[in-house]
């Protein structure tokens, strides 16, 4: 698919052992996006939002790499006008374990820092007008997420559109992709996430806003609603990537 395909282009990666087998009917990662704002304004700051990967499986997953999609009513978004971070490190949790309190940091996922930190996600226009982009960082250091066996881990990312997005209706939904070296399994689909882009606001002149940036410590922090169950995923029934 495109969003795999977008995804090879990121670079090479260490070949790592595959958390799909050829028996699976399921994605072996539940995904699911939520906490978004339900619009956006162009040139505004940033809103946050959130990345559930949950291994339904008994082995672990790692080198695993959400691609984000962008769909657009107008197909009128490029990729200078939208602007994708995620968080190196995320949250991780253990359903079967409710005594245990998550872990604030993924321990399979190298970091080149102590602490979270925000890495740019490049977008690419594909044939169909689609923006994708992988929450990847190959020059930073960073290989992709690990989710350990029944875990559920909460990337955190943020978007914002630059004043020269126009007024549009836009679907975003996460395609997971486990990287062995220059190719990939298709190991996980998201829910889809749906939300309004408003234009910029006009100056005295005509000419929109200049972009006014948030500070990301206004971010909030992850709501603690349930996680889906691996029985919840509308993904299809296919565990590898097309061709």
């Amino acid at each position: 698919g495109a969003a795999a395909a977008a995804h090879a282009d990121t670079g090479a990666t260490p070949a790592a052992a595959s958390c799909a087998t050829d028996g699976d009917r399921e994605f072996p990662l539940t995904t699911r996006l939520h906490g978004g704002p339900a619009g956006y304004t162009a040139g505004g700051g940033y809103g946050v939002w959130y990345v559930d990967l949950t291994n339904t499986t008994d082995r672990t997953c790692t080198a695993v790499h959400p691609v984000i999609v962008l769909v657009d009513a107008e197909r009128a978004l490029k990729p200078g006008h939208a602007q994708l971070e995620f968080y190196d490190r995320g949250t991780v949790t253990d359903p079967a374990d409710a005594t245990r309190p998550p872990a604030t940091t993924d321990p399979g996922t190298p970091s080149p820092s102590p602490t979270p930190r925000p890495h740019p996600v490049r977008f690419e226009l594909t044939d169909e007008d689609e923006l994708v982009g992988a929450l990847a960082d190959d020059e930073a250091g960073f290989r992709g997420f690990t989710v350990g066996p029944g875990r559920t881990l909460t990337v955190k990312v943020r978007l914002q559109f630059t004043s020269a997005a126009v007024a549009n209706e836009v679907v975003a939904n996460a395609a997971v992709v486990q990287r062995h070296r220059d190719d990939g399994d298709w190991v996980g689909q998201s829910n889809d996430y749906r939300f309004r882009v408003e234009a910029a606001p006009r100056t005295g002149t005509g000419e929109p806003e200049p972009d006014v940036p948030r500070d990301p410590e206004e971010d909030r922090a992850p709501s603690p609603g349930p996680h889906p169950r691996p029985g919840d995923s509308t993904a299809p029934p296919s565990s590898t990537a097309p061709a």
